[in-house]
């Protein structure tokens, strides 16, 4: 008997790389827990093919002495696809297929058989094109776990920066931006940097929504009406607040030296400084569920499935950070 923990990895758009990625790394490494890979067995068999590697696909059981996996080895937990896949070629009938792997690993995380989930990266539109609505990873593991609020947060190196809004049209951001809204977000952050990341007194700087912070109301009164207020409040019940800052001077070394994480208060008003100083290498991390997910920080690139040229330093880095979280939780 062992104590090795167990992980959920999805792999994502079967017509996309993250098949490669799963199948590339299990040839270049092995890994202390156990990375459970939720894939159609065959699907994988033969990309492994197209990509000429020798991976020994091995059935997942749950029994706790299972030998674990070496280089060239890696465990399955087979979910069948709709219809037969043609890497570089989407198609809806699979939609669901991706979403089975999500309701799985989430189910496997409630139940406590898996530490922690990795997602590969899936494709929206295919999966809007099935019929299903979807916005993203994101809001459905909310969804599926009942989570009222979740925070998306990408991490490179000791750069962290979360998101009050994600996936939202940049005309609907001003409105979203309330002070409730707001204060759970700071209030998520706060407790999941504690609790995930073992910070014992996080420290976080918040961007201004405006220009230079709304420079005191000529550009904008968000951060006067809104974001000020808000910060002082949470100042006074403990949490670690400075801002509003400019965002154009708050990405500075000087600056991020004396934080733990940044508050954006949109999608690319974060996002594209994290991705250029670590892309590639960056993680995606899901903050407000009950179970602990990470993910890649790029899509499905259609363009290079199948080809070997896929790059899996992104997706290296959410198991490695994945498994560090699950061991600080078990």
């Amino acid at each position: 008997m062992h104590n090795r923990l167990r992980l959920a990895l999805t792999t994502g758009e079967p017509a996309g790389i993250g098949p490669d990625l799963v199948l590339q790394l299990a040839s270049q490494t092995h890994w202390a827990e156990d990375v459970i890979a939720l894939a159609d067995i065959e699907m994988l068999r033969a990309r492994a093919r197209l990509l000429n590697l020798s991976v020994r696909l091995r059935p997942y059981t749950l029994d706790q002495a299972q030998e674990p996996c070496k280089q060239g080895e890696l465990f399955v937990l087979p979910i069948p696809c709709a219809t037969p896949v043609i890497p570089g070629s989407l198609d809806s009938r699979n939609a669901a297929y991706v979403l089975e792997l999500l309701k799985r690993a989430t189910l496997g995380c409630q139940t406590g058989e898996f530490a922690a989930m990795v997602t590969a990266p899936l494709h929206k539109g295919i999966i809007n094109e099935a019929g299903v609505p979807f916005t993203g990873h994101t809001e459905f593991l909310a969804e599926l776990t009942d989570t009222p609020l979740p925070v998306m947060l990408l991490a490179s190196g000791n750069l962290r920066v979360a998101l009050a809004t994600t996936h939202l049209p940049l005309n609907k951001v001003s409105e979203t931006i309330t002070a409730p809204l707001l204060r759970k977000v700071l209030k998520i952050l706060d407790q999941d940097l504690r609790t995930k990341f073992g910070i014992k007194q996080p420290r976080i700087l918040v961007c201004g929504l405006n220009p230079h912070a709304g420079e005191g109301g000529y550009l904008g009164m968000e951060e006067i009406e809104v974001l000020i207020p808000t910060i002082r409040q949470l100042q006074q019940q403990g949490l670690h607040l400075t801002g509003p800052l400019p965002a154009d001077t708050l990405f500075t070394p000087r600056n991020l030296q004396q934080a733990d994480a940044v508050l954006a208060m949109y999608h690319d008003q974060g996002l594209p400084v994290l991705k250029y100083a670590g892309f590639g290498k960056a993680v995606n991390i899901t903050l407000g569920l009950p179970i602990i997910r990470t993910s890649v920080d790029h899509g499905t690139a259609i363009d290079l499935a199948g080809t070997g040229k896929a790059e899996t330093g992104s997706l290296k880095a959410a198991i490695q950070l994945a498994i560090g979280l699950g061991r600080a939780q078990h």
